[in-house]
């Protein structure tokens, strides 16, 4: 299969300079606000994007250094599935986060419940729409011991390029 190739639209800010220590999901990182900075030739597709208060931003994850299809989760010491976790290791290093949206400023939106590395390579940016994207999951398979260990999770950099 032909490699696909993506352009990217713009470039996330954060408090998060490194990627050891930022939040590992956005629910743990409620107060943390960045800037998604939209390149210029880009603008006309924010049109309307203030009337939402939530977007679904997949990114590049551009610090991730590749790993196993097979490896201990943060959150777990048994070895699991990489399509069993949202770890930034995988064959597509391509990240999704859920933000709330709280103003546009010409190419630049205001976010809050940023569990992003700063400098990151947007790739796209879809509203969230509870009635299409939220569900009621009925099982959440191995984290299901652990959920409850977010919101003082952190990233402990073992997915850094080195």
């Amino acid at each position: 299969m032909q490699p696909i190739c993506y352009q990217v639209i713009g470039i996330i800010h954060s408090p998060f300079t490194e990627a050891k220590g930022t939040p590992i999901q956005p629910t743990a990182a409620k107060d943390v606000e960045g800037v998604v900075e939209i390149f210029p030739e880009f603008r006309e597709g924010l049109q309307d994007v203030e009337g939402f208060s939530h977007l679904i931003l997949l990114y590049h994850f551009h610090l991730a250094k590749p790993g196993p299809l097979q490896r201990k989760p943060y959150m777990d010491t048994t070895t699991r599935g990489v399509f069993a976790m949202r770890g930034p290791s995988r064959p597509n290093p391509i990240g999704l986060s859920i933000v709330r949206l709280l103003k546009v400023e010409g190419i630049r939106l205001h976010i809050q419940e940023v569990d992003i590395v700063d400098g990151t390579p947007l790739l796209d940016i879809k509203p969230y729409v509870p009635a299409f994207d939220a569900r009621t999951a009925t099982r959440i398979g191995w984290l299901a011991q652990r959920v409850q260990q977010l919101s003082e999770s952190r990233d402990n950099g073992r997915f850094i390029q080195e």
